[in-house]
């Protein structure tokens, strides 16, 4: 026998051997009085959290513990009366995305100071950890890096040169993703010497096709179209056809109309965030720590990958679900 092999499948044999103990400890334990908030920045009816809620749900599942999903509806006043009422029912773990620098500071380090775990997934503080917001860890994209890779690659397929006009819609111009992702978007474009500009749409898509095909009609001029978030590069498509417009068309996030669009070859490529992840590891990170007081660990759930013609059929099965 190989002495190495042997040594490696005896450590994998007593590894495994340990953690089957382990699993059949924890699952001895009731974990269900364990309380976790997972409050969301966004509105209810936004379709890119269905997938950060599945992998929430799977695991709290797999946690045993009991998991309450709330939306603060872009309202840093709702968002907020929520986390004083989680911290007022003391609630073990809050698990947030924060779309303001400044909003939650006091009341995210009161729940810390109050023995809440405070984990942030989504959006986090634009300075992360030195943001001044009490968390743990961050569990989301990197939007910067990922804005860049995404205006490089629009730059090589579009042809983008000095001077022209990129669109850059999003839903919450102000919101810490957007401003972020813009940010790495141009500094690809200065890179070349073209402009952008930012037009906000709100979530729901039938005002955002409408405002984006106004912004198009008169400015027929754009050389490509970038959105910076799901709700604006899932109409993107429709809204140039509609201005009567042929423009090279990319963006952010995943769902079935835009593997569509990109299927079709209408769309270049979108940015994956792999918003399961966030929710999944999210959920999972808090019980952790609250169980054994293992620390929580930063993650990039996305950025460097780029959804496009040569590998979007592995994202169709799960978009919306998982991806």
């Amino acid at each position: 026998m190989n002495f190495k092999t042997g040594i490696a499948g005896l450590a994998l044999s007593t590894a495994l051997a340990l953690g089957g103990i382990a699993r059949a400890d924890d699952k001895d334990h009731d974990w269900s009085s364990i309380d976790i908030l997972m409050l969301h920045w966004s509105q209810a009816s936004n379709p890119f959290f269905e997938a950060v809620n599945n992998g929430g749900k799977d695991a709290a599942a797999q946690q045993g513990i009991t998991l309450d999903i709330q939306y603060g509806e872009e309202d840093p006043v709702n968002e907020t009366t929520i986390l004083e009422t989680a911290i007022a029912n003391k609630v073990d773990a809050i698990v947030v995305g924060i779309a303001d620098d400044n909003a939650y500071d006091e009341v995210l380090c009161r729940a810390a100071a109050a023995g809440i775990v405070v984990l942030t997934i989504n959006i986090d503080d634009s300075k992360g950890a030195d943001g001044g917001i009490c968390r743990m860890a961050f569990m989301g994209q990197d939007f910067v890096e990922s804005g860049y890779n995404l205006g490089k690659r629009m730059i090589a397929e579009a042809g983008i040169k000095e001077g022209d006009l990129v669109f850059t819609p999003v839903e919450a111009p102000e919101g810490t993703y957007a401003v972020l992702r813009h940010e790495g978007v141009q500094k690809a474009l200065d890179e070349v010497g073209a402009k952008s500009e930012v037009l906000g749409t709100g979530n729901d898509h039938g005002q955002a096709l409408n405002l984006m095909t106004q912004y198009l009609i008169g400015h027929p001029d754009v050389k490509a179209i970038i959105g910076l978030g799901q709700t604006p590069t899932s109409q993107a498509v429709q809204a140039a056809k509609d201005a009567g417009l042929t423009v090279a068309i990319g963006g952010f996030d995943i769902s079935e109309s835009i593997l569509k669009d990109i299927e079709n070859g209408d769309m270049i490529a979108a940015v994956d965030q792999q918003p399961y992840s966030q929710g999944f590891y999210g959920v999972t990170q808090a019980a952790l720590a609250v169980k054994y007081g293992l620390y929580p660990s930063e993650m990039n759930t996305g950025g460097a990958g780029l959804v496009d013609k040569t590998n979007y059929k592995a994202a169709v099965e799960w978009a919306g679900v998982v991806r």
